[in-house]
């Protein structure tokens, strides 16, 4: 009998298994929120409803965070909350360059939809990453 993530190599369960849908669609919801809080603190509430540059740096916070936060702990704010993670396939480090395209990638957000076997979007196809759970 198979199970997600086997194909690749995870465990059925527990630590280190594939991440569900559910956390990983809470985590990144999380990620906007905390962003939306840090762009308006630091931009102002024109964020939320300016055009022009004030637009986009909800986004750039969220680059950001995700970026540094998955790059030092290998999750982001709201991976960290839901306890999942991002990994590499062959086990090695994230190093920083992979989080932060991974990231960049996930702000085209059409990588983040296509997505493959094992629940893997193409951004962690074209990375050999995947999200797993850290319990």
């Amino acid at each position: 009998m198979s199970y997600p993530g086997q194909s690749i190599g995870l465990p059925a369960s527990g630590r280190g298994s594939l991440a569900g849908w559910w956390p990983r669609i809470g985590a990144l919801v999380g990620d906007w929120a905390a962003s939306m809080v840090v762009a308006t603190l630091i931009f102002g509430t024109g964020v939320l409803n300016e055009s022009g540059w004030k637009s986009f740096m909800i986004l750039a916070v969220y680059f950001v965070e995700a970026s540094v936060l998955t790059t030092v702990t290998g999750s982001s704010f709201g991976q960290l909350i839901a306890r999942i993670g991002v990994t590499r396939l062959d086990g090695e480090p994230l190093g920083w360059w992979r989080p932060t395209v991974r990231t960049a990638l996930k702000c085209l957000v059409l990588p983040m939809v296509v997505v493959g076997a094992e629940r893997r979007g193409l951004n962690d196809m074209l990375l050999g990453t995947v999200v797993v759970n850290r319990r």
